[in-house]
């Protein structure tokens, strides 16, 4: 796999990244009650997830590229067109007025702040569906399994852990820039057209 192919998925996933969901909430929850090294263990635990959710994906394709080389380009094309209307769906969601993320309550709450992180992302669809959505339009049939999906999961990982521990700054330190309405609005927009634009890449090519 290219180093492009790397940088490409990483522009890719930060959108999806920057949206607020359980991991994102959890860590400004235990921030927020002052617990400083909380953020490491969401990051920790987010990870562990994302990797779980790879290898089940290198284990789906690699049994559907055994099958058909043209199988695996259908998910493809499938993965660009869901690819295309999440980015559509961004964009438009700037065209309404957002609310800042306040952090809402999450099941497990009395666990230590890993497991609980843990079982928020493998239990998310969402975080599964980008293994069989976005990941693939890296890969070629021929690079499908347990090692260049585990080098795409890393890549998400540092983006991931980029994110909330700069997310774990700011609201130590005021939280303006982060939940103003230009802010939300310019990710969705950048995000979304980087979306569509691999989707239709993906889709015509």
């Amino acid at each position: 796999m290219s180093w492009i192919a790397l940088v490409g998925f990483f522009v890719a996933i930060v959108p999806l990244v920057l949206t607020p969901g359980a991991s994102f909430t959890l860590a400004t929850q235990r921030t927020l009650d002052g617990q400083r090294r909380a953020t490491l263990w969401v990051v920790a635990g987010t990870a562990t997830g994302t990797y779980i959710h790879a290898l089940l994906a290198a284990a789906g394709l690699s049994a559907l590229v055994m099958r058909s080389s043209e199988a695996f380009l259908v998910v493809k094309i499938v993965g660009g067109a869901y690819l295309i209307g999440l980015g559509l769906l961004m964009i438009w969601r700037t065209r309404r007025r957002r609310e800042a993320p306040a952090p809402g309550r999450l099941p497990w709450a009395g666990h230590h702040t890993y497991p609980q992180a843990v079982l928020a992302n493998v239990l998310n669809p969402k975080a599964a569906s980008i293994y069989m959505t976005l990941a693939p339009q890296f890969l070629t049939a021929q690079q499908v399994g347990v090692g260049p999906l585990l080098l795409l999961a890393s890549v998400h990982v540092l983006a991931m852990s980029i994110w909330l521990g700069l997310w774990s700054i700011v609201l130590r330190r005021g939280r303006r820039l982060a939940q103003s309405d230009w802010f939300a609005k310019t990710v969705n927009r950048v995000g979304g057209a980087i979306l569509v634009a691999l989707g239709v890449r993906t889709v015509t090519s």
